[in-house]
Parts: structure tokens; C-alpha cells; sequence
């Protein structure tokens, strides 16, 4: 009983966390202001828009524009505090940034590929 019990919870968590978007590992990576770790959940080609200027980068090219807003405001703080429900066409969250008592809106929109999401887009602008 105790195997079958094991078994179950076993395949019910493997299914479950294959196609859920890892919010805790992107929130880590703002925190760590990692931008190669952020844009590594993300499609091959991403839109990436930041206070206003915007642009669709390959993974590289996102990975420096990333950088470059990292390297101009690091950051100490991030959070999300709104995550929208997981559909069969994708989902998006929103969180804050913070970086030296300045605050930031992130956007982030996730679309669904196969088994698991992927950031399509993301958005930095000033809170």
C-alpha cells in the first residue's frame, strides 16, 4: 500500500512541475541580477522592452541588453506579486524590482511550447 501510495505521489509531482513556469528560479536569477539565467527560459527569439526602448533579440542579444540594464541598476529586491493562471496558449506575471530606492514593473509573458513555457516577452519599466 505504502508503494503504490509513493508511486502515485511520485507521478502526480513529475507531472505536475513539467510544465509549470519556474517562477522561483526567474525570481532568484533578478535577485542575482543573472540575465544569461533569465533569458535562458526564454523562446530563441524574445522581445525584450526596457523604460521604453524596445527590441526582438536572439537569446545572446537579450542576454546583453539584459546585462546592460543590470550593470546600469543592480538590483537588491525582486518579487512577483501577480502570476496569472497556466492556459494552453501561455500566461504572464508581474513583480517589482528594486534597485537603489528606485522601483521597476516587470512584465513577463510566457508562451506555452510542448511540455513547458517559455518567456516570449519581457517588459521593464519604472513603477
Amino acid at each position: 500500500m505504502k508503494l503504490l501510495l509513493f508511486l502515485f505521489l511520485f507521478i502526480s509531482l513529475s507531472v505536475y512541475s513539467q510544465g509549470s513556469i519556474p517562477y522561483a528560479k526567474i525570481e532568484r536569477a533578478f535577485k542575482m541580477n543573472q540575465a544569461k539565467e533569465i533569458v535562458s527560459f526564454g523562446k530563441d527569439k524574445m522581445l525584450v522592452s526596457i523604460l521604453g526602448k524596445e527590441g526582438v533579440y536572439s537569446k545572446s542579444q537579450a542576454t546583453l541588453v539584459l546585462g546592460d540594464f543590470f550593470n546600469r541598476k543592480p538590483g537588491d529586491k525582486f518579487k512577483f506579486h501577480f502570476k496569472s493562471k497556466e492556459s494552453a496558449d501561455g500566461s504572464f506575471a508581474i513583480g517589482k524590482y528594486f534597485s537603489k530606492g528606485e522601483e521597476f514593473r516587470i512584465t513577463i509573458h510566457f508562451k506555452k511550447m510542448g511540455d513547458s513555457f517559455k518567456i516570449e516577452s519581457l517588459t521593464i519599466e519604472r513603477a
